[in-house]
């Protein structure tokens, strides 16, 4: 039987890989482990148990909760019996569940714990499809007496029953799988309006998944930590479908506060983050250093220079003398394999990193200090992989050449990037209009981004080709790439950058409350809350030379020396993604943030220096309130000469 589907796939892994690790989770502190014929046993009880509980091929199941094994094998067990998951992500608020369950018609929901319930149960109200709760915690289900709700425990006694009485039924319902059938809906981010739900094939995801299984050389005895949202196709590809394929464990934290202690206990060979995974471990090295001793700090900053000088020379094996390279040795003895091993990535044979473009200097970091970090490019409706830069081909405004089997191509008139591969989504769930616009009949798909294609073969992306404008000066305006540069700093967390159509550019900035609170303690300066923190004339200087930093760095740009940020604001509160203002991806929703912070953005193009500002906000226990706050303007130094942009 062909290994076409991912129930196949185990059946494959528990016959040929048994005992060895499938699996792990971390929970009250203990590593557990599960075999791939623990988890194949596992998958089969509950495949029963959804049968018994009278779920049907074709049938939509939501999965909702953090990286768990009984959420992982609940997907599982219902491909198996043909139906298809739909995971959400955890975090979502009550509206954006109630869409995607009402889009998808969800019938069956297995949720993690008791939040993900109780927001279940507010939005079942408006979703009638849904009929029956599944909960894997019992932690606070004591007192839940309603008859469509049970345990994953229930669940399985059932299954097991159900086992009992159907011989050869969970092996007949896997033989029926197909290559072509629906393996899940996958729900985009929604940066410009409702998620779409992307339908993606087993032969979609597997195809992706052996692909870069061999580009790779991915190996069974890899480990990686699954932290990712499970409702992200990158968690779907590398957590199950490269899993799956190559037979590697998986690791789930018991939390994502303790990611970092989890991610240095297990030592992953193989780790995948999106930028602000890379830009917040950054920040916490900087943080951590500026409260380490005199000694310390010198000593990190004379090998951090080094590093910068030729590390990455070493680590693409290019010519360096050996008087350098034995300085080098000594920068790993002292500084940079403490500094890995800290961060959990002394064994780190791959790094990836994608989902948005990295800044070059949080990129060349890493790779200096001897991380093999390789960027991708790919989509939800690409299942993951476009672009991969090959070893030793690696640079810091790429995102790689075609990977094998991809036909990639650029619109010589609107610049942007297209492709065809065998990883193309099927369609999007409900919506032709938009599969049209996006899937040509020929099977190449629109990305909406704008980039070409250099002499070397590598691709360069741009920005969204729709957010890609042209200052009035004449230059052109990418404000994803200058917020990229801003976010290098460990002070800035999230920025938003204006200018298309502008005589100058602007930003608006969210600090990082860690980095710029433990500075502030450091050099006594006090403050009570995020918001008078952000209002500190002392932060407006530090970011200020921010600002000027990346405006002398702009200047050695030929296309972006005109986009230099002239004014800035300082915004009192962290843009969120509970607020509508940033997607569960951590992308910026502009459309939204132009008409929320349009007060603040004609202050940044006027002649005041001071601008208030009222938004509606969401607190943790979900209450609404309201955030307001006088925001300063603050001029910045534009670099080479240039003056300063006049106001209004």
């Amino acid at each position: 039987m062909t290994a076409d589907t991912f129930p196949k796939l185990l059946d494959r892994n528990a016959r040929e890989r048994g005992p060895r690790p499938a699996i792990r989770e971390k929970y009250l502190g203990i590593w557990q482990t599960f075999s791939w014929s623990e988890t194949r046993a596992e998958v089969e009880t509950i495949a029963h148990g959804l049968a018994a509980s009278g779920v049907q091929r074709g049938d939509r199941i939501a999965i909702v909760g953090d990286n768990r094994p009984n959420l992982y094998w609940s997907m599982v067990a219902a491909q198996a019996l043909g139906a298809i998951p739909v995971p959400v992500y955890q975090d979502s608020g009550a509206s954006e569940l109630a869409y995607v369950l009402q889009h998808a018609e969800v019938s069956f929901a297995v949720s993690e714990d008791q939040e993900q319930i109780d927001k279940l149960l507010e939005v079942q109200e408006t979703t009638p499809g849904l009929k029956t709760f599944v909960y894997c915690d019992p932690r606070g289900m004591r007192e839940y007496e309603q008859d469509f709700i049970h345990s994953l425990d229930e669940i399985k006694q059932a299954g097991k029953k159900h086992k009992a009485a159907n011989a050869g039924f969970y092996d007949a319902e896997v033989a029926r799988g197909r290559g072509s059938d629906i393996a899940t809906f996958l729900y985009t981010s929604g940066t410009t309006g409702n998620p779409k739900g992307v339908v993606l094939t087993y032969d979609n995801l597997i195809s992706m998944s052996e692909m870069s299984v061999e580009l790779e050389h991915i190996r069974d005895d890899e480990e990686t930590l699954a932290y990712l949202p499970m409702a992200w196709v990158g968690d779907c590809l590398f957590s199950i479908g490269q899993c799956y394929v190559a037979g590697f464990c998986a690791n789930c934290p018991e939390s994502q506060e303790t990611f970092l202690t989890d991610l240095k206990e297990i030592g992953p060979t193989y780790f995948f983050a999106p930028p602000r995974i890379f830009e917040n471990i950054l920040t916490s090295v900087n943080v951590r250093m500026q409260d380490s001793g005199r000694t310390k700090q010198r000593l990190f900053r004379y090998f951090m220079g080094h590093a910068k000088k030729v590390g990455v020379k070493i680590l693409q094996k290019e010519k360096v003398g050996l008087g350098d390279r034995f300085k080098y040795w000594l920068g790993e003895f002292f500084v940079y394999g403490p500094l890995k091993n800290t961060l959990g990535m002394s064994r780190v044979r791959r790094v990836y990193t994608a989902g948005e473009a990295i800044g070059p200097d949080i990129f060349d970091f890493y790779r200096s200090i001897g991380l093999n970090m390789k960027q991708l490019y790919g989509q939800t409706e690409a299942s993951v992989f476009v672009t991969l830069q090959p070893d030793n081909e690696v640079y810091a405004d790429t995102v790689g050449k075609a990977c094998p089997g991809v036909e990639l191509r650029v619109d010589p008139d609107s610049r942007e990037v297209l492709y065809r591969s065998e990883g193309v989504f099927k369609e999007y769930y409900k919506n032709e209009e938009e599969t049209r616009k996006t899937k040509t009949e020929d099977g190449w798909v629109h990305t909406g981004d704008a980039g070409f294609i250099d002499h070397n073969g590598h691709l360069k992306i741009i920005d969204r080709a729709k957010d890609v404008g042209v200052l009035n000066n004449g230059s052109m305006f990418a404000p994803k790439y200058l917020e990229n540069k801003l976010k290098f700093f460990p002070f800035i967390q999230e920025a938003v950058t204006f200018g298309a159509g502008r005589d100058h550019s602007a930003a608006m900035i969210s600090i990082d409350m860690d980095a710029v609170g433990n500075w502030a303690e450091r050099n006594n300066v006090s403050y009570a809350s995020y918001r008078e923190l952000a209002a500190k004339p002392e932060v407006y200087e530090e970011i200020r030379r921010n600002i000027e930093q990346v405006n002398a760095d702009l200047a050695e740009d030929s296309e972006l020396s005109g986009a230099q940020i002239a004014r800035f604001a300082l915004l009192h509160k962290e843009l969120d993604a509970d607020d509508g203002e940033l997607t569960r991806t951590r992308k910026v929703r502009r459309k939204f943030i132009n008409e929320r912070y349009d007060a603040v953005i004609d202050a940044l193009y006027g002649s005041q220096s001071k601008v208030h500002c009222e938004v509606e906000t969401t607190f943790e226990d979900g209450r609404k309130g309201v955030s307001a706050a006088d925001i300063a303007i603050m001029d910045a130094k534009l670099a080479g000469g240039a003056p300063l942009a006049k106001a209004g």
